[in-house]
């Protein structure tokens, strides 16, 4: 979770709001009274945890599941003050089902996935685009809610489907992350393309004009002209 929001996090929820954190076995959030993850308690923190107070969750609130096997969470619904699910969603198989329940048993809560400026960036973890693990692009907006998009394959490969190599380094922190803040409930949905042209102007159209507003230095101009080539290609057929 990026800073910002665990600050947040921490000023908006009094002590006797019940909490749940899903998926939070690498860093845990040390605020969440429960947990619900595959991976067991005892190996917990991978990457450390998200805030500097004592854990409230114990080995006895830490439900161990897969949390994409289409079965009800083992709580009642609304039963949670918030729901926390940070870094988790882009990488399941069934986000769709995990929304689903983080509805019903959630009052409130908090989503976070790496932005598409970062997913569609190359040469975050080697050569190729985003995070090799991860199954989804996701886009958050208050009034549309979450939005799931098929990772495909044909982004590393082709220039004009992802920033070049550096483009990440650059952004802030808030940039590299989707976030929704929701109370209630809140819309989400799988966006299917059945159209190969509709993939590759979801694609290289939401790069394309990221970098028109993102100039980049001297040294990477020569990678944008063969960007804006490979775009041009891509739509003249050639």
């Amino acid at each position: 979770m990026i800073r910002a929001s665990l600050l947040r996090l921490e000023r908006m929820l009094d002590d006797s709001a019940l909490v749940l954190d899903i998926g939070g076995w690498g860093r845990p959030l040390a605020r969440a009274d429960w947990v619900v993850d595959h991976m067991p308690y005892e190996t917990r923190g991978l990457y450390g945890r998200d805030g500097d107070g004592a854990e409230r969750f114990t080995r006895d609130t830490w439900v161990v599941r897969d949390i994409a096997d289409r079965a009800p969470f083992p709580f009642t619904d609304k039963q949670f003050d918030f729901v926390v699910c940070s870094h988790t969603l882009e990488d399941i198989r069934d986000p769709i089902w995990v929304c689903s329940e983080i509805n019903r048993i959630g009052k409130a809560g908090y989503l976070e996935t790496p932005s598409r400026l970062e997913e569609q960036s190359y040469g975050i973890q080697g050569p190729w685009v985003g995070w090799g693990h991860h199954r989804w692009l996701v886009e958050m907006d208050p009034a549309q809610g979450v939005t799931f998009v098929f990772k495909h394959h044909v982004m590393h490969g082709r220039e004009s489907d992802h920033f070049p190599r550096g483009f990440w380094q650059r952004l802030p922190e808030d940039e590299r992350v989707a976030r929704l803040w929701w109370e209630g409930s809140f819309e989400y949905r799988e966006h299917i393309f059945t159209a190969p042209e509709e993939l590759d102007a979801y694609l290289a159209d939401f790069v394309a004009a990221q970098l028109r507003l993102r100039p980049m230095p001297a040294s990477r101009r020569a990678p944008l002209r063969r960007l804006a080539g490979a775009l041009q290609r891509s739509r003249t057929g050639l």
